[in-house]
């Protein structure tokens, strides 16, 4: 597999044309003559591809077309949020939500298109690191500043009353089904990270576009079930909690096998990871940590806020019968 890749190719083509030194003349002469024809325009073909990232001072590699909707998704928020508070003031959008919005906007945009998307092909922590922000942090912090709210104010009427008809059946359906997305939760990191299955993303650029966009897509539903749980009033905490608690076990058992797994258990990496100076089973077991220690994180938050709002409607459901008892006549 590893001689299918381009910078594999050009020492695989070189090994070869070495061993053929030791034949004779004649076929030296043609070996040589062919591996100059091939090696010759390789570097001008291979090094846009396979150059190890600089620092990450140097520039941004250009962002592709999987900027243009969230690009256009800020733009509409902004002309909506303006409109919103020019009507009234802080009013329906806080200013924190609003924040945590853009925040998940620029977010994204850091995650697919700055250093940490160009370190992401050559060491599995730096793809991990991805993976985790568009599973935990990214979907919370787009949700929180309920896009839709200001979205609709900057749409024509006509198009927004449509795509609210379209689009409100579906997403309500979804965001009732706190079960099924935690399972396409779990399955999205268990299946990506199976070492063919990544592999596979990396050798085709169309496939790991789809597994980025995979990954936000179940972030999403799982964070807007949850989400759903903790803004509802009559919603108890239990299934949720039970949710966030399994996610953070799927997340810890794939930590731990990465962590502690005595050999690199994919076979690219362990050969692109030296040539940006990291040792490949030290690159493996920092993937495993950031999947087992801080990608939990938001999950435990999850699972917390739902346990104290699920203990303040307790206490509330307790106080209000209380209040109502007459007072004991000491008379």
């Amino acid at each position: 597999m590893q001689q299918l890749e381009p910078e594999v190719h050009a020492r695989f083509l070189a090994g070869r044309i070495a061993r053929k030194a030791t034949r004779p003349r004649a076929k030296q002469a043609w070996a040589a003559a062919v591996g100059a024809a091939v090696l010759l325009p390789l570097p001008a073909l291979a090094l846009p591809v396979c150059r190890p990232p600089g620092s990450l001072a140097e520039p941004w590699a250009p962002p592709g077309a999987w900027l243009l909707p969230p690009a256009l998704l800020l733009a509409l928020y902004l002309a909506g949020l303006w409109r919103l508070w020019r009507r009234a003031p802080g009013r329906g959008i806080t200013p924190l939500e609003a924040a945590g919005f853009v925040a998940g906007i620029l977010l994204l945009a850091f995650v697919l298109g700055g250093p940490l998307n160009a370190y992401a092909r050559w060491s599995l922590g730096a793809h991990m690191a991805q993976h985790m922000l568009l599973l935990a942090v990214v979907p919370p912090l787009l949700l929180a500043g309920r896009a839709w709210a200001a979205i609709s104010l900057a749409l024509p009427r006509a198009v927004a009353g449509g795509l609210h008809r379209l689009l409100h059946p579906a997403s309500t359906w979804l965001a009732a089904r706190l079960g099924p997305a935690t399972v396409a939760h779990a399955a999205v990191m268990v299946l990506w990270h199976l070492p063919g299955s990544l592999q596979a993303a990396l050798a085709s650029e169309r496939l790991h576009e789809a597994m980025h966009a995979s990954f936000l897509l179940a972030g999403l539903w799982f964070w807007s079930a949850l989400w759903r749980r903790i803004r509802g009033q009559g919603a108890g905490p239990a299934p949720g909690v039970v949710a966030t608690v399994s996610l953070m076990m799927v997340m810890g058992f794939l930590g731990a096998l990465l962590t502690f797994a005595p050999r690199p258990l994919y076979p690219l990496y362990g050969f692109r990871a030296p040539e940006v100076g990291l040792e490949a089973l030290a690159d493996q077991q920092l993937a495993g940590l950031l999947m087992w220690v801080p990608s939990c994180l938001p999950y435990l938050a999850g699972a917390l806020w739902l346990t104290w709002r699920g203990l303040g409607r307790a206490g509330r459901a307790v106080r209000r019968p209380a209040a109502g008892l007459p007072g004991r006549n000491t008379g």
